[in-house]
């Protein structure tokens, strides 16, 4: 059985499937934005909000494209281009991409033309996942409940709670982050764009706390992101190279 992962059949397929995505996220937004206008909500600030959410979603996508760019020569391209458009996170598609094809003792450096490895990938990819989907309707209002409930008790301990959660969610790929350090310098890569990014998220900070920037909050987490990834482009190839 002849096999490729850029077949024009999987093209025609994933293309299906993003191109019922984009029309529903249009779909969505257009309602949102006339019932905002039924509801007399301020027109100029609905604008402002369209437009700082479509330059907020400008990292999340460059770095998407990336894991696009990498997934693909090894996966081809209909499948990357699938599961990141939809999904988004590369944080978890190259991770389990990289650990099936451990398993298997299958190469990462060369594009996959065994039907076997490429589907036993992809069904890693979807089942892993596939969690999330049956615990957010099952759990959802009753972890909301008890947030607000401590919120309202102590808007301090409530905000902190949140803080905590989010640290403990990005705590999980730190694994990510640290796995190298004993290669050398070159592992240390990771680290040095994370503390640069964290640099530039203070920056933001120190500007929008003392300089009143109030419109920078919107724009800090895209620009420590960008500035982070043209960073890892400069000084990869400088210490790895």
């Amino acid at each position: 059985m002849n096999f490729h992962p850029n077949s024009t059949l999987l093209f025609i397929l994933a293309g299906a499937v993003i191109l019922f995505v984009i029309a529903q996220s249009l779909f969505f937004l257009i309602r949102a934005f006339r019932r905002g206008r039924e509801l007399g909500m301020d027109m100029i600030q609905l604008r402002r909000t369209l437009v700082s959410t479509g330059i907020f979603t400008v990292a999340p996508a460059v770095s998407i494209l990336l894991g696009v760019i990498t997934l693909s020569k090894f996966l081809g391209l209909p499948l990357p281009w699938l599961r990141l458009s939809v999904i988004g996170a590369i944080t978890y598609e190259l991770p389990a991409a990289t650990s099936t094809a451990n398993a298997l003792g299958v190469s990462l450096s060369e594009t996959v033309t065994d039907p076997t490895v490429y589907t036993a990938i992809a069904w890693v990819m979807t089942l892993g996942i596939f969690p999330g989907l049956i615990w957010v309707p099952l759990f959802i209002k009753k972890i909301q409940g008890g947030l607000l409930k401590i919120k309202n008790k102590d808007g301090k301990w409530g905000d902190i709670l949140m803080t905590a959660m989010f640290l403990g969610m990005i705590s999980a790929f730190l694994g990510m982050v640290f796995a190298d350090i004993r290669s050398g310098l070159k592992g240390w890569i990771p680290i040095f764009v994370l503390l640069f990014s964290a640099l530039l998220m203070g920056i933001c900070g120190i500007l929008i706390k003392k300089c009143k920037l109030k419109w920078l909050e919107n724009y800090a987490l895209p620009i420590s992101m960008l500035g982070a990834m043209v960073f890892a482009a400069v000084i990869t190839p400088v210490i790895g190279g």
